[in-house]
């Protein structure tokens, strides 16, 4: 694995190469996204036309702001679940290294949620919105955990892919599950469900349907991957990011139950 990339006096950090290039392929999808419902957003008057595409730059401002907030979410998240650790060096803060995803998915969230209010869009069309992109980025940022080998891989295994680690951040001569490349090419594959999806909304169907698809696929996937990666399991054995994962799931159902009823309501109306 290669953990840094060292170009003369610089030396850069793998992880945090590939987070960027998520957040940066992430923002080329939101814009997308943007740009294909802009003008349902004019008729609703969440947006105002400009005559210059150029200054049409919704999703890589948003992508910046929640990108920044995720991962501010992900390293709080991750040393708050060692308080002891962080109180005898809170130097952890500031680490490179450790960052968990329901951490950064509440980080991104908030501010999210600001941003929905900045561009006065309802809350759930803006998380439908962005769904696809969070799924991208995610994919993208975890192959920077594969890179610098920081202990996300899994556990043992004798299949014809595993892998080893012994040069990464937390090195492993055991050939491992290589639980990022699973997850790459999961969230990848919901990405591309999440957009399909959402060229049916274009047509009016209730606000939140992608989101709360969001929350259960990769909820599913999460819990799912957890089983065979190193994490310590907690609540009734099951790891912290399970634990997480089953909250993200039920609140999917409720929201798309939710929607259902919505769609069926206005559906009556007419």
């Amino acid at each position: 694995m290669i953990p840094f990339l060292h170009l003369g006096p610089l030396t850069i950090p793998t992880f945090g190469l590939m987070v960027a290039s998520g957040l940066l392929v992430a923002a080329y999808v939101l814009q997308a996204d943007f740009d294909r419902r802009r003008e349902g957003f004019l008729q609703s008057g969440y947006l105002q036309e400009t005559k210059e595409p150029s200054h049409r730059d919704e999703g890589f401002l948003v992508i910046g702001i929640a990108g920044i907030s995720g991962l501010v979410g992900a390293r709080l998240y991750h040393v708050l679940e060692s308080p002891r650790d962080l109180m005898a060096d809170p130097s952890l803060l500031i680490s490179r290294f450790g960052f968990a995803w329901f951490g950064g998915f509440v980080g991104g969230f908030i501010a999210l949620f600001f941003l929905a209010r900045h561009y006065r869009i309802p809350t759930l069309e803006f998380m439908d919105l962005c769904s696809p992109a969070a799924a991208v980025g995610y994919a993208i940022g975890r192959i920077g955990c594969l890179l610098s080998g920081d202990g996300d891989y899994g556990v043992p295994t004798k299949l014809p892919w595993s892998m080893s680690f012994p040069n990464g951040v937390v090195p492993t001569t055991e050939r491992v599950h290589p639980t990022p490349i699973y997850e790459f090419l999961i969230w990848m594959l919901i990405a591309v469900i999440l957009w399909q999806v959402g060229k049916k909304t274009l047509n009016g169907e209730a606000a939140g349907k992608i989101f709360s698809y969001y929350l259960i696929l990769t909820g599913i996937a999460r819990f799912l991957i957890e089983f065979i990666r190193i994490n310590p399991r907690s609540f009734f054995g099951m790891s912290n990011a399970q634990t997480a994962s089953l909250a993200s799931i039920v609140l999917g159902i409720v929201l798309l139950l939710r929607t259902k009823s919505a769609a069926l309501s206005s559906a009556k109306e007419t």
